[in-house]
């Protein structure tokens, strides 16, 4: 809107000058100046800042933002006044998605646009839309740590060094729903180099070597737990708002430990990062573990490790059920596949069988008998122990049905013992036995077939034969030089520095194998979710750490905040002084000025407290957050409550 001037060049009427900087024009051009008035929209102040450019493109990403008030001017139906924006203020139009370095649980890096100006919450959202992860909720960015002039002067850590650049892939286009069968984004399919970066994101790293893990380990105490959560930017706010920057460098992370619906056929980038930053969390022992516990996480480890290689993720794999039906389809097929009747029913009577003289112990209560030899048969899913050969055709000692049961292997090569533990539950209670095989062919004949009937199989399956091979490649594996199997797998790898000062490689590898024994035959997603199970099953679990005053309190003391409670805790001792359950909670209320978080529960309990090591708003969020993790419906029917989120989490800004 042009005023009307006098003879002197002035303006007489309300209009006045508006000073807007474009950013694609570069940080030392002149602003762009316009005639307005406080009636002009935002929509309007836009369109005459693309007329003045000259520039014919697509403006659609485009937003004016207020650098004094740092606020986006998001509703182009506002007019100036509506904003408070005068003559003095002075406005940028730029394109609200921009390129950040993002760094992942797995430590790989991207470049990837994301919004500045919508809410972080949102901002996330969009991005785990692209990177194909589900219940974005459970995750938010940090920022990252500040870099010494000293660490800037050396050389970048190899694994972080490679960035995969996503920038092509707009997230404010990408639709969720345009996915392939397997889950995978239809983006990541389009050419070799969206293909290499899901790779990088579903597959798990194998190159970490010892000193990778003992250059980012340190001793932490409580308070340097706490340290990390004061990184944490605010859900309610825009990144622009938070100060970060074009190019800057963010961290994706879980920060709510309430993985909701995990599904191996449609989570397999968010099983990967989760199960990276379970094994970060063991590895850097913020998450504390025993020495026993520590020896199951290495075997998991090394299972995954091992399978990763050859792993392709762009292979879409067949659901399982359907597998074993397609198994037990083409047995059929194999064993009708006859010319006549007889012929048919010769077939299935030569079910193929194990019979031989093995040493047999049934544990009981009050007994001090070990092994006695027995005749034992293996026959379909049934085993059959007897006193002698000669006495087969009777009744037997020992009748076990394996389908169902738990086959356990206990085996150590260089003291030639080879058992198969058997777990069978019956009506009185679990039937255990166990099977002590002479040598390794004896043993990997009688665990295969034995592995195959707890699965319903028979020897005359397809895959006995594979799995026989597989034992024995084991056995090998066992057998061959400690040192040189630990050097080609990396054992020190696999577990904490405490422990790989504390054990020696020739402890540490035989204790290693023997725990993967129990888990060598799961999957590659198998492996991975058993190992955020068992990391989700420590003491230590889940627990997020804050450095707060108690009201009435003379000193610091920490209060962690997990799923389900908070915790108070004695700084100096280190002992749980109080328990509070969310379920007791009737409210909750932040004085913002003084910082002061108070808390009421049931049976007139309150608690107030300042937060010292981190914002309150963290602390605010942290609450509200798992109060709206629990509200998730368990089937999924109900799509994301973002203004809920922003109810329980937002604090006054959002009310």
């Amino acid at each position: 809107m042009a005023g009307i001037k006098t003879s002197s060049g002035e303006y007489i009427d309300s209009s006045w000058e508006l000073k807007v900087h474009i950013g694609e024009l570069g940080e030392n051009a002149e602003p762009v100046t316009l005639r307005v008035t406080g009636e002009t929209h935002i929509g309007g102040v836009m369109l005459q800042v693309v007329e003045k450019t000259g520039v014919s493109r697509d403006w659609s990403d485009h937003a004016l933002w207020w650098k004094q008030k740092r606020q986006w001017l998001l509703k182009t139906n506002w007019t100036l006044d509506k904003y408070g924006i005068q003559a003095d203020a002075f406005l940028d139009f730029m394109p609200q998605h921009k390129p950040v370095i993002l760094s992942l649980p797995n430590q790989r890096s991207l470049r990837i646009r994301v919004c500045f100006s919508s809410t972080t919450f949102s901002s996330c959202a969009e991005v785990c839309k692209v990177l194909g992860i589900r219940h974005p909720e459970e995750l938010s960015f940090l920022k990252a740590p500040e870099e010494r002039e000293k660490k800037k002067k050396k050389e970048k850590d190899p694994v972080t060094q490679e960035i995969f650049d996503l920038t092509s892939f707009q997230p404010s286009k990408v639709n969720l729903g345009q996915v392939q069968v397997g889950a995978i984004p239809s983006h990541f399919l389009a050419s070799p180099e969206g293909q290499e970066c899901y790779k990088a994101l579903s597959v798990c790293h194998t190159g970490l070597t010892p000193e990778v893990i003992q250059k980012r380990y340190k001793q932490t105490s409580v308070v340097d737990k706490s340290a990390i959560h004061a990184r944490w930017l605010d859900s309610s706010k825009s990144l622009m708002q938070q100060g970060v920057q074009e190019g800057d460098r963010l961290w994706l992370q879980f920060k709510y430990f309430t993985f909701h619906d995990l599904d191996p056929k449609m989570d397999a980038v968010r099983i990967n990062l989760l199960f990276e930053q379970a094994r970060w969390a063991v590895l850097l022992e913020e998450t504390e573990c025993t020495e026993e516990e520590m020896m199951v996480f290495a075997a998991l480890q090394y299972h995954v490790n091992k399978l990763s290689v050859t792993s392709d993720p762009m292979h879409l794999h067949k659901d399982p059920a359907l597998q074993d039906l397609d198994e037990a389809l083409s047995h059929l097929e194999v064993k009708l596949d006859a010319s006549t009747a007889n012929e048919a029913l010769e077939r299935i009577a030569l079910e193929p069988e194990l019979q031989e003289y093995l040493r047999v112990f049934r544990p009981r209560k009050m007994t001090l008998k070990g092994y006695k030899q027995n005749w034992v048969m293996l026959k379909g899913t049934n085993v059959s122990c007897y006193k002698s050969k000669e006495e087969a055709r009777g009744e037997p000692l020992i009748l076990l049905t394996l389908k169902g049961c738990e086959v356990i292997p206990e085996v150590n090569v260089a003291s030639q013992k080879f058992c198969i533990r058997l777990l069978v539950p019956s009506p009185e209670g679990m039937n255990e036995v166990y099977l002590r095989c002479e040598n390794e062919q004896q043993y990997a004949k009688w665990m295969a077939g034995c592995r195959l009937a707890a699965k319903g199989r028979t020897m005359g399956d397809s895959s006995y034969d594979a799995e026989v091979q597989s034992i024995l490649s084991f056995l090998d594996l066992q057998k061959s030089n400690e040192n040189a199997a630990a050097e080609s797998i990396n054992m020190l790898a696999l577990v904490s520095p405490r422990y790989q000062k504390k054990l020696k490689l020739k402890q540490l590898s035989p204790r290693i194998l023997e725990a993967y024994q129990n888990i060598a035959q799961i999957s590659l997603v198998e492996a991975k979710l058993r190992f955020i199970q068992d990391w989700q099953s420590l003491p230590d679990f889940g627990i997020s750490y804050f450095v707060v005053r108690f009201k009435g309190a003379r000193r610091d003391e920490i209060l962690g905040i997990g799923s389900n409670r908070l915790i108070r805790i004695d700084l100096n001792v280190g002992d749980v002084v109080k328990t509070w359950m969310y379920n007791n909670m009737k409210q909750w209320n932040v004085n913002w000025d003084i910082r002061q978080v108070s808390i009421e529960f049931t049976e007139n309990i309150n608690v107030a407290f300042t937060c010292v090591s981190a914002p309150c708003k963290v602390v605010h969020e942290y609450i509200g957050g798992y109060i709206f993790m629990s509200t998730r419906a368990k089937d999924g029917s109900k799509g994301l409550n973002e203004d809920l989120f922003h109810k329980l989490t937002g604090g006054h800004e959002a009310l």
